[in-house]
């Protein structure tokens, strides 16, 4: 019984993105002038991602591997799962389940070394470019190769993160912060995560 009370604690925490779909302008947190907020009302729109409450967005707010997911599963339409996946940390009715599972059967994410998946645990900006770079592989787009010299803290991307920042960076998917670096260890957040998913819903012209 406690086993079960602290999963559902846990769901409860992570169902957190995937409040009902609101108006961007229901958003109280997203001020209009925000430069996430076009970002913001695009994926709420297209029902890609959802308000924490339905009146806020928590642009703020970290992202979670089950998030990214779900985002990312959504965005492939939602296509339903061959099976369940293989984690035993993913209960199967979890919001993120057939996300998972979807993402493991195409190699668009794995576990971790205990062979959990770790839906809660917080995605980093060079582990979201990896996911990203899957999606990528994943839906046959093709694949960029930014160069990542030109940020002070090139050294910090490690290297199983390379390719796939490479391909964020040259994408346009993910770009350096004010002061020149990329801050590939620090953590994704809910607003940013919105500004390249609407890079991802973005045609490139040209």
């Amino acid at each position: 019984m406690k086993r079960k009370i602290c999963a559902l604690m846990l769901a409860l925490g992570l169902t957190a993105a995937v409040t009902g779909p609101a108006a961007a302008a229901a958003f109280t947190d997203v001020p209009s002038g925000a430069w996430y907020a076009e970002a913001a009302a695009a994926v709420s729109d297209g029902g890609i991602m959802n308000g924490t409450t339905t009146t806020t967005f928590s642009p703020d707010g970290q992202v979670t591997r089950g998030m990214v997911a779900a985002v990312l599963w959504r965005m492939a339409g939602s296509p339903a799962p061959k099976g369940g996946s293989s984690f035993a940390d993913v209960e199967a009715w979890y919001f993120y389940a057939d996300a998972v599972a979807w993402a493991e059967e195409n190699g668009i994410a794995a576990g971790r070394s205990d062979g959990s998946f770790g839906g809660g645990d917080i995605v980093t900006r060079e582990q979201l470019a990896v996911f990203l770079y899957r999606y990528s592989q994943y839906a046959g787009e093709e694949l960029a190769n930014g160069v990542l010299d030109i940020y002070s803290d090139v050294d910090s991307v490690h290297a199983w993160a390379r390719e796939g920042m490479a391909h964020a960076v040259g994408a346009g998917l993910i770009t350096g912060r004010d002061n020149g670096e990329l801050d590939p260890s620090g953590p994704a957040t809910r607003a940013q995560l919105a500004v390249i998913l609407q890079r991802l819903m973005t045609p490139a012209v040209g």
